[in-house]
C-alpha cells in the first residue's frame, strides 16, 4: 500500500528557457542541479565517442555552443 507524501512545493516548475530554442540533439545531456533553493541545469556534450562528457555550463551560457554545432547526423531529423 502506498502512503500519501507532502509535496514540497505546489508551484509549477519554471521552464528552463523560455526565449531561446534549443535544438535537439543525440549527444546532449542535461542534469538538474539544485543551487541554495534554485533549480539550475547543467549541459554536457558526449559527442563523439559518449564516454566523456565535457561540460558547456548552464542551458544560457551553452545554448550559442550547441546552435553553432556543425556537426552532420547529431540533431534529430526533424531539427535540421
Amino acid at each position: 500500500m502506498a502512503l500519501p507524501q507532502r509535496i514540497a512545493s505546489s508551484e509549477p516548475m519554471p521552464e528552463p528557457v523560455l526565449a531561446a530554442r534549443v535544438r535537439r540533439c543525440t549527444f546532449r545531456r542535461l542534469g538538474r542541479v539544485a543551487v541554495g533553493g534554485a533549480i539550475r541545469f547543467e549541459v554536457s556534450c558526449l559527442y563523439p565517442d559518449r564516454r566523456i562528457p565535457l561540460p558547456l555550463g548552464d542551458l544560457e551560457s551553452s545554448t550559442p555552443i550547441c546552435q553553432a554545432c556543425a556537426a552532420s547526423g547529431v540533431f534529430r531529423p526533424d531539427e535540421d
